[in-house]
């Protein structure tokens, strides 16, 4: 199959992932023949990063993992469309499939945050990776008049005194017992230290699976 797959002038091949069981749509990614030839051989999906420039495996952080089904390419041998087994969440924003929202932007999918039933109906980590591909966006784009610009804009000293700032307001609201303002002041927290990731380009995938690791 390989050698009748026609790959782009960067070597590249959009796959098209799909529930074997529901038929639903889970997303689109990209292959070489390296990650296509990974995930034949593995029986689980392997990608190829186009920011990153590298390969990467579904699951490999979070557990939701895609055993492959079948591999199948198209008229034009141009994409391919790959039928797995999903555990989980397909996005990594937490939905079941990346293709949650409408025409008019709105969610027509609940998110997963895990596959215990004991987090079911809690809003859970996918809002922050939605946020952290926000700031990554301003991070490139520097749109006027966005807060998260002014902060990439002054650069990292800024960053680390907007998050020593947070922090202190996280120990005066837990210090006054107000519940409220510890759930408020905390978010400030999340979002300037996802702002800090976003700066040094670490990954919220190598925190969570850093997290992880000490369970």
């Amino acid at each position: 199959m390989l050698d009748t797959l026609k790959f782009d002038k960067d070597g590249l091949i959009p796959a098209v992932i799909q529930d074997v069981n529901t038929g639903a749509v889970l997303m689109l990614a990209w292959m070489n023949a390296e990650s296509l030839m990974r995930t034949m051989e593995s029986g689980r999906t392997c990608f190829y990063s186009r920011s990153r420039q590298e390969l990467w495996s579904k699951g490999e952080t979070s557990g939701h993992v895609q055993r492959v089904k079948d591999i199948r390419y198209d008229c034009d041998a141009d994409a391919v469309l790959i039928r797995v087994e999903q555990t989980g969440a397909a996005c990594h924003s937490g939905h079941y499939s990346c293709f949650y929202r409408d025409q008019n932007g709105q969610e027509v999918e609940a998110a997963i945050v895990d596959t215990d039933p004991a987090y079911e109906g809690k809003a859970g980590p996918g809002i922050l990776y939605e946020l952290m591909d926000v700031i990554k966006e301003r991070k490139a784009k520097r749109p006027e008049g966005s807060y998260t610009t002014y902060l990439f804009d002054k650069g990292i000293d800024k960053i680390l005194k907007k998050v020593g700032e947070e922090s202190a307001e996280v120990i005066i609201a837990a210090k006054n017992h107000i519940p409220a303002e510890i759930t408020y002041e905390t978010a400030d927290l999340f979002y300037h230290l996802l702002v800090l990731l976003a700066q040094e380009e670490v990954e919220l995938d190598a925190v969570f699976a850093e997290l992880k690791s000490r369970r």
